[in-house]
């Protein structure tokens, strides 16, 4: 697996600020938006550009600990 599919992104609706947020928490990582499906690309462009930082400074990625959930109990 790549670096880049360890971390869960995703984008919610802020009703207060009226704008969607990109997130991706284990790298400490928020941005906003108008368009839910460009705002995507470019929050995983920001995830690409966070690893690539980290990597070219030497320093260990984060631990993935966000994970999407994997069982409904109905």
């Amino acid at each position: 697996m790549k670096d880049f599919d360890s971390y869960h992104k995703w984008i919610d609706w802020c009703e207060e600020d009226q704008v969607y947020i990109g997130k991706c928490p284990d790298l400490m990582t928020r941005i906003h938006g108008d368009d839910p499906i460009v705002l995507y690309g470019q929050l995983c462009e920001v995830v690409q550009d966070v690893i690539r930082h980290f990597k070219a400074e030497g320093r260990p990625l984060p631990l993935a600990r966000v994970r999407p959930m994997r069982e409904v109990d109905w």
